[in-house]
């Protein structure tokens, strides 16, 4: 008896456009450092807005200082979410980049509109093993960005993408 169910996908072959596409997500270094930034930034924030509010208005008041902890409880979960929604995936003839959690975004780079790979990484994102993949095309609306990869896949990426662009563009 048939179940009806398709067998597994098969992955993606060199210049099959019609092929689903095989996504990648962020490492989870993103999400530690963006909690860690979190915690960093709002707890201190809480303990300063209390000691001011106990000492100018009263121990009442100083029950204030528990809205910025809320934002913490509320962001933790938030942060997460929004790390499971970056992925991005290599085709054939483009990249795509998607990422969103209420308003999803898909952006589609074309290799021969590449101009310009950048690898980059701040103080922190080094701290915690991270480079962020940008590229710049032509029109500036269309640059797009991948934050939070391992170093070594942000300059494999920089380098396939600069191989493709260069092999796309050729013919223009």
């Amino acid at each position: 008896m048939e179940t009806g169910t398709a067998g597994p996908a098969r992955p993606a072959r060199p210049g099959e456009s019609d092929a689903e596409p095989v996504w990648r997500g962020l490492p989870r270094g993103v999400l530690r450092m963006r909690r860690l930034l979190l915690v960093a930034w709002l707890v201190p924030l809480a303990a300063a807005v209390g000691v001011l509010l106990w000492t100018f208005a009263g121990p009442p008041w100083a029950a204030f200082a528990a809205v910025p902890l809320a934002f913490v409880a509320w962001g933790w979960p938030m942060l997460e979410r929004n790390w499971r929604s970056w992925r991005y995936a290599e085709r054939a003839d483009d990249l795509l980049i998607s990422r969103g959690v209420l308003w999803r975004e898909e952006t589609i780079v074309p290799y021969g509109r590449m101009q310009l790979v950048e690898v980059t990484s701040g103080p922190l994102e080094r701290y915690f093993g991270l480079a962020g993949v940008q590229l710049h095309t032509a029109a500036a609306a269309t640059d797009a960005r991948i934050p939070g990869l391992v170093p070594e896949e942000a300059e494999r990426l920089r380098d396939r993408l600069t191989e493709l662009g260069e092999a796309r563009s050729a013919g223009l």
